[in-house]
């Protein structure tokens, strides 16, 4: 049987929900960020329960910045092990090469550091997250069939538990991993190769801090040209990932016990509690958008998992793309806005992330020379690790990045991450990238004692706030948009120059910074604004 239903409010375009296929974690923080923006959403997973798969274990600080954003960081934190080292070792000498100090970010995030939680364990917590954000939105055990786009819709076509089930939705955003179904029914083509090398995971309960004392950092790199290894602190666990050389045989459990005992030498007690050998793709699809579907995670760039490239690749697009949806579908932008998701997130993800990660496991394997992102600069090292180094190409003229390198932080410009640090308003503190949740923020960087002219604070989808040292006066008519900057340690480390305008997106980068003349009445804010999106800021 086949039922005909809508699942948000009436059968109009606007009211329809974003369907998201695939609910591994880019697709349900993918959902997160949705209803963080006020987009009703549906996940469509064809499972009936979650993987229990052991997979990747690492989420860095960029990720953690994305899950902030999206209210669902507290949930993740207490599931996982947080770590400020990640080390570069030596096996065959069992001596450190380099050591990466996240610490030395402390002017960048509220979160320094990097943490440790297998997917198995990170997907369920998500779950209850988007759960108690948007109770119904998550339905297990729908397989998506086919689908139909409409001029203003697109029309799903599902099997259930119930039966056959059609759905329509706003726009599709395909996460259904390496393998999508989506991907395949749209013709779009994969181009990359399969390694011949797959990889072991294993893990192990073993005592490395009291009884057998090792002293490795929780996330630690082995680097070998006959066998490299990774050894993970999970936050019940050890985890163990090696290289399986092409036509291999799979190592059972006690071959893989007696692998990780090479490494860290006979201890008593020591269990294998989970295994799994996969197989490693480096490939990117040639396109990320067809009409109102988007690719987005392993469907658009299956990256080597190296580094922990991989998934956290994936979260940039769940950064990236949903305030977009949202702001097309409250008539704040264009339709075109939506097109700049992959001309900003395929660089990063092809040449960025995919061949840092190849060249990471060349490293490993001692076929290649240093790194670029690892170099004798530690904060340089550690803002590239923790993915926070990412710069979009925010104005099409092809400038991006992922590498920041030295031990003294760079001025920041168009395209970066903006440093999340505090600012002072009339309440107390608010971080930069709360400022920033659900708004474009124009900080104008200049002295509150003159008087500047700063627009009125008339949208909201464009904040405008002076950033000074000197606290505004209040006679002065500014302290409604006005933020007190100590010691200018905001300015300081962005790096501009007094009676300067930078213009924050929703998802914490720079999109312009400009020359400020505070006397003057024009708003480049606004002007910068409509170019971004197409459409003036709209009036409150």
């Amino acid at each position: 049987m086949t039922t005909h239903e809508q699942t948000a409010g009436p059968d109009l375009p606007d009211e329809l929900p974003v369907a998201v296929i695939g609910a591994g974690p880019i697709g349900l923080i993918t959902a997160l960020g949705l209803v963080h923006h006020g987009v009703p959403v549906a996940v469509f997973e064809e499972d009936d329960r979650l993987s229990l798969e052991t997979k990747a274990g690492t989420v860095l600080t960029r990720t953690l910045e994305v899950l902030h954003r999206y209210g669902a960081l507290h949930e993740v934190l207490r599931a996982s092990l947080r770590i400020d080292e990640i080390g570069e070792i030596d096996r065959a000498t069992n001596t450190p090469t380099l050591s990466v100090r996240t610490a030395a970010l402390t002017e960048d995030t509220r979160f320094p550091f990097v943490v440790n939680i297998p997917q198995h364990e990170l997907e369920p917590v998500l779950r209850t997250s988007l759960e108690k954000k948007a109770p119904g939105a998550l339905h297990m055990a729908h397989r998506l069939t086919g689908f139909t786009q409409h001029d203003d819709h697109v029309e799903l076509r599902l099997t259930t538990p119930s039966g056959e089930r059609t759905v329509r939705a706003r726009h599709v955003l395909a996460c259904d991993g390496g393998r999508s179904q989506v991907r395949e029914t749209l013709g779009i083509t994969v181009e990359g190769r399969t390694l011949e090398e797959r990889y072991m995971l294993v893990d192990l309960k073993a005592d490395l801090d009291v009884d057998n004392p090792r002293d490795y950092p929780y996330l630690a790199y082995f680097g070998d040209p006959e066998e490299w290894m990774i050894l993970v602190r999970q936050p019940h666990c050890w985890r163990f990932l090696y290289p399986l050389a092409a036509g291999k045989p799979e190592p059972d459990r006690d071959e893989l016990a007696a692998k990780a005992r090479r490494f860290i030498g006979d201890v008593a007690g020591l269990e294998v509690i989970g295994t799994n050998v996969y197989t490693v793709h480096h490939r990117v699809a040639d396109r990320w958008h067809d009409g109102r579907v988007f690719l987005m995670g392993d469907a658009a760039h299956l990256i080597t998992p190296m580094w922990a490239l991989g998934l956290n690749t994936g979260v940039l697009d769940a950064s990236n793309l949903p305030w977009r949806l949202a702001w097309v579908r409250r008539g704040w932008a264009d339709e075109s806005l939506l097109s700049a998701y992959e001309t900003e997130q395929a660089p990063v993800a092809v040449k960025g992330s995919g061949q840092m990660a190849e060249a990471a496991r060349a490293y490993m394997g001692r076929r290649g020379g240093a790194v670029e992102a690892m170099t004798d600069g530690n904060w340089g090292n550690a803002f590239t690790r923790a993915l926070l180094g990412v710069r979009l190409d925010v104005d099409g003229t092809g400038d991006w990045s992922m590498v920041e390198t030295g031990d003294t932080p760079t001025p920041v410009v168009p395209g970066d991450r903006a440093p999340d640090l505090p600012l002072f308003g009339t309440d107390g503190p608010v971080h930069l990238h709360d400022l920033t949740a659900d708004t474009f923020v124009a900080l104008y960087f200049t002295d509150t004692r003159r008087r500047p002219r700063i627009p009125a604070q008339d949208s909201p989808a464009l904040r405008r706030y002076a950033v000074s040292r000197w606290d505004a006066p209040h006679d002065s008519g500014l302290r409604d948009r006005a933020m007190f900057d100590p010691g200018e340690r905001v300015r300081r480390r962005f790096g501009v120059a007094d009676d300067t305008l930078v213009l924050l997106r929703p998802d914490g980068h720079v999109a312009a910074i400009l020359p400020y003349d505070p006397a003057s009445g024009q708003d480049e804010a606004a002007e910068a604004y409509r170019r971004i999106t197409g459409r003036p800021a709209p009036r409150a």
